[in-house]
């Protein structure tokens, strides 16, 4: 058992270690000035950046933050429903919103907000960006229609383009990649079972020929046919960036809007709270995260500490799972961390006060595992009814009759995660350092 404990307790430095790496800010300021010792420079954390075959990933490892700590784009788009009578209007509308919400999560913003305003027989729908500052490029994306249309070429005697019956709306899918060839980032698209027919028959009459591809009126890209295509997928590619090839994905993937959108009014939001705010807001979180780890000392000794040890663990692990996600973190996010704190300790006092009435009847190292058994029952009851209101104000399934605010839903899933980290760090981080401090004390004895 004592070789089994070592590679536990191995694995959790070790997993520690990477999640402390991610949590680290990206610069950390070094100024040591000793006698003859003059260092000053900035310990920079690398970036995750590396390809695999086709596959390029990349990550910053940066904590995002939401409208109300860092800012982000303010934007607002006015539908044209003229002529349109009141039921066709709703659904117009609905459609609207709908696409613009699966284009803003396709962008990869979490937590963002989008409402329908209607106002004097006008509808507009108010999108916030948190952590958005490129207007620009949320602009294209959100309020782009993205048609594209298949083109023949003319005969050599009058070469012109000749738009063909195969559409965007045939599309199945669109998802970036890379070709084989070049490198190059490219868009492979896969049509439904109509565009694959529509598909094959316009490959196989345009042989040795370009197929103009056309996208919002632009030709973007002119293969040349080489072989009739039945499979019902093809390529788009160009002089894409990777930012380019995914945004047209997106557009692609969302489809076009019910009905056109104008742009009436952007901006760049600042944090509503302010630098100060936050500031008086992490100082308040790391005197009640001291006062309580201070507590668990004085009440339970050697145990407390140990304890202690797990819940900075718990803090560690919570930071780098929300930058590997990431987590758009708002004010009330940070409320729903500091409260999953609170669940986190209440799990290690579950245990210690069942310790002190086993230590009674049986020897210490089998009343510390019958402890941690018997306590569960009362640990996992709790947590699953936190997780249970969680689950009601996150309301992932969109029911009209509940809540649908972003910051709520960001203080349900910053308490949620915080939890399922509390049972791992609780139970696994805190049960085996405690064995492994029951061995220490058996040895001494």
């Amino acid at each position: 058992m004592f070789p089994s404990l070592i590679r536990k307790i191995l694995l959790i430095i070790l997993l520690t270690t990477v999640a402390a790496y991610i949590s680290l800010p990206y610069a950390i300021p070094i100024n040591i000035h000793l006698g003859p010792i003059n260092l000053d420079k900035n310990l920079v954390r690398r970036s995750l950046n590396f390809s695999i075959g086709t596959i390029h990933i990349q990550k910053d490892f940066d904590l995002v933050l939401g409208l109300d700590l860092a800012g982000g784009s303010h934007l607002v788009f006015e539908a044209d429903t003229q002529g349109l009578d009141e039921v066709v209007r709703e659904k117009a509308i609905e459609g609207v919103k709908t696409v613009i919400e699966k284009r803003v999560n396709l962008f990869g913003v979490s937590e963002p907000s989008v409402q329908v305003s209607t106002f004097e027989g006008r509808d507009r729908i108010i999108v916030e960006l948190p952590g958005v500052r490129n207007t620009k490029e949320a602009i294209e994306i959100i309020g782009k229609t993205a048609q594209l249309q298949f083109a023949e070429v003319g005969s050599e005697e009058e070469p012109s383009i000749i738009k063909t019956d195969l559409s965007g709306a045939d599309l199945k899918t669109a998802d970036v990649g890379f070709d084989q060839t070049t490198g190059k980032p490219v868009v492979n698209i896969e049509f439904n079972q109509a565009g694959a027919e529509k598909f094959a028959a316009i490959t196989e009459k345009n042989i040795g020929r370009a197929l103009p591809i056309i996208l919002d009126e632009e030709v973007i890209s002119a293969p040349i046919v080489q072989q009739a295509i039945t499979g019902g997928a093809a390529q788009i590619s160009g002089e894409f960036t990777l930012d380019q090839a995914k945004n047209l994905a997106i557009q692609l993937n969302a489809g076009a809007l019910p009905t056109s959108v104008n742009l009436v009014e952007q901006r760049t939001v600042g944090a509503t709270l302010g630098a100060e705010s936050v500031k008086k807001s992490v100082g308040a979180g790391l005197v009640g995260l001291s006062m309580v780890l201070i507590f668990m000392i004085l009440s339970y000794g050697r145990m407390g500490l140990i304890a202690d040890f797990a819940l900075i663990i718990f803090g560690i692990l919570t930071l780098a799972l929300y930058k590997l996600i990431p987590v758009v973190l708002t004010l009330p996010g940070i409320a729903g961390f500091l409260l999953s704190v609170g669940m986190a300790v209440d799990s290690n006092i579950l245990i210690f006060e069942r310790f002190k009435e086993e230590k009674e009847k049986r020897p210490f190292e089998d009343a510390l595992e019958v402890s941690f058994g018997r306590a569960w029952d009362s640990i996992r009851d709790a947590n699953i009814a936190t997780l249970v209101t969680a689950f009601v104000l996150a309301n992932p399934l969109d029911f009209s009759f509940l809540h649908t605010s972003g910051p709520v839903r960001g203080f349900a899933i910053t308490l949620s995660m915080g939890i399922m980290i509390s049972l791992f760090t609780g139970i696994i981080v805190s049960r085996n350092l405690l064995r492994a401090f029951v061995k220490s004390k058996i040895t001494r004895h």
